[in-house]
């Protein structure tokens, strides 16, 4: 390139300054490329930095979880949150020091974890993980060690605050882009969606009021030496579940193999809406709301023989609790009889019970939107024996979400609406469709409030809440009969029954009683003292307050219940 030379004592031409002109633009373009090439390098060593640095294999672990929106509660409290965590790893061809001596001393930092599994992994042939989601006074001890073979990339990872509160609602991020179970799973393209990703995702759930059935529900399975327990509390009005809890748990932050051979032997089976039992005669009531809208039952005061067991089929319904004379409709409810219940089906027919379970859909998987929904075992043929025995919750097999939602529909004035999880505005609750007349479900708030005033529910009676409901306590299948040592006992409750908000469902799977409840594992004595101590502790949460001045008018039902001498 010619060098320009302008002599000071001549003038400047025109053409003079064209030439200077050129010049800087010469030499602004140089700058501009010299400055796009460093940029260049610099990006193309990041990338590079990014692909082939020490990290380990680009697996979907290591390159981090996409980000994910926050899960919050129903108030705004945060359930699961992405955040910028440490892992360490090591690169077995880069140490240095004794590795016998280095996984003694990684054992001593991490005691759950065997200084031979550290050995074979400080021994092994590849890049290997030490620990994920360490904490970081954790990196600054195993940093201390001074060992250049050991790194500590940051990466994504999905952190759940509340620990195990509502493990089984929110499921877990397994390491990939998709969710494990739960919210995670099934509102994975929601959390993943980039216009919404700044946007939390609220629940439903309330995490004051999980806390509390989570907390109720642990004594007593305790107390029973239950297998398990489990509870739903249902927005009766809008279907938005407000807290559902299935015991034993987990922690989706320190998640482990899985190698059961079945749901109900995992911890993360949530048994509220993955198992399907045979939930007794919590069904008795929606019998009987059935039949009095089919105009079987046309005055509480019609009698129905109960003076001993009914032969059907070559066997006999038989009453837990006979009393051998003949029940009227209340008293059928009060005393829980299986006999005047079946002889009320019997009258009524098959296709309007049937009907009346298709419109509750325990034909198919409820319409929550979790993934991990179970079918329900719906009965091949429905002859008279299975009219009379579905109508006490034998030959029929839902999930407790399903009963859950049949019960909001019975209080709440007959309206059938689906589960959700998302908290629902108040244009967003659907409208829901009628299965009950308005005239029965009133009716019904009056007999469910008698069963826990008067009858086998009293232990759920929550002084000042109004709370209605029916027990259940049935036999567990097992080997083509039933397993009569082994009880799933159920109480389903609304509360309060004068304005029913709200439902209240709580499960003991195989209870064994105690000395508290004299060694009787029946759900009177097992579920619902849950219920009680349950509503007590949430009602003020959720603005219901105990009000003894205020209650379901029973007064012209009371009169029908007879106690002949020495019934209690």
């Amino acid at each position: 390139m010619a060098t320009l030379v302008v002599r000071p004592d001549r003038p400047r031409t025109g053409t003079d300054r064209v030439s200077l002109t050129a010049l800087a633009h010469q030499r602004l373009m140089l700058l501009l490329l010299l400055f796009v090439a460093i940029t260049g390098l610099i990006a193309v060593r990041l990338v590079w930095m990014g692909a082939f640095s020490g990290y380990g294999p680009r697996t979907a672990a290591t390159a981090g979880l996409l980000p994910r929106a926050d899960i919050v509660d129903r108030n705004g409290v945060p359930l699961a949150r992405t955040m910028d965590g440490y892992s360490i790893s090591v690169r077995p061809d880069r140490l240095i020091g004794d590795p016998a001596e280095l996984a003694r001393k990684l054992n001593e930092i991490f005691p759950d974890e065997s200084a031979a599994d550290f050995y074979r992994k400080l021994t092994g042939k590849g890049w290997a993980y030490l620990r994920k989601r360490a904490l970081p006074e954790q990196v600054a001890a195993v940093n201390r060690l001074g060992e250049v073979g050991i790194e500590f990339p940051r990466e994504k990872e999905r952190v759940y605050p509340q620990r195990t509160l509502a493990a089984h609602v929110l499921g877990f991020v397994p390491g990939d882009a998709g969710g494990g179970m739960g919210v995670e799973m099934a509102f994975n393209d929601r959390l993943i969606d980039a216009g919404l990703r700044g946007k939390p995702f609220a629940l439903s759930i309330d995490t004051r009021v999980q806390a509390a059935l989570e907390s109720e529900l642990y004594q007593q399975m305790v107390a029973q030496q239950a297998r398990g327990a489990g509870g739903i509390i249902l927005d009766a009005n809008t279907g938005e579940v407000i807290a559902m809890a299935s015991l034993p748990v987990f922690d989706p932050n320190k998640l482990v193999k899985d190698t059961a051979r079945n749901c109900n032997d995992s911890a993360r089976c949530n048994d509220m809406v993955q198992s399907r039992y045979e939930l007794g005669s919590t069904f008795k009531p929606l019998a009987i709301a059935a039949a009095m809208d089919h105009g079987t039952v046309t005055s509480m005061a019609k009698r129905y023989d109960a003076t001993a067991p009914l032969p059907i089929g070559g066997f006999r319904i038989k009453d837990d609790h006979p009393l051998g004379r003949w029940l009227n409709v209340p008293e059928t409810l009060v005393h829980s009889s299986n006999i005047a219940t079946a002889r009320i089906a019997d009258e009524m027919g098959a296709a309007p019970l049937q009907a009346l379970f298709r419109s509750l859909e325990f034909d198919r998987r409820s319409s929550i939107e979790l993934r991990e929904r179970a079918g329900t075992l719906w009965p091949s043929t429905w002859g008279r024996i299975t009219t009379m025995t579905v109508s006490y919750g034998h030959g029929i097999a839902v999930t407790p979400m399903h009963l859950a939602s049949a019960y909001a529909a019975l209080v709440n004035g007959g309206i059938w609406r689906p589960a959700t999880l998302r908290r629902l505005s108040e244009a967003e609750v659907p409208k829901g469709r009628r299965v009950f007349t308005a005239a029965t479900s009133a009716r019904m708030r009056q007999l469910l409030r008698m069963i826990v005033a008067a009858g086998t529910g009293r232990s759920a009676d929550a002084k000042g809440f109004r709370v209605g409901g029916k027990t259940g306590s049935a036999e567990k299948p097992f080997e083509g009969g039933y397993a009569h040592h082994s009880l799933v006992t159920t109480f389903a409750a609304a509360f309060p029954m004068d304005n029913p908000k709200y439902v209240v469902l709580t499960m003991m799977d195989e209870p064994k009683g105690n000395a508290e409840t004299f060694g009787l594992r029946t759900a009177a004595w097992t579920a619902s003292p849950v219920v009680k101590r349950v509503v007590e502790r949430v009602g003020p949460m959720l603005g219901v307050y105990p009000d003894e001045r205020r209650d379901v008018d029973i007064s012209e039902l009371m009169p029908l219940l007879w106690k002949a001498k020495g019934e209690e």
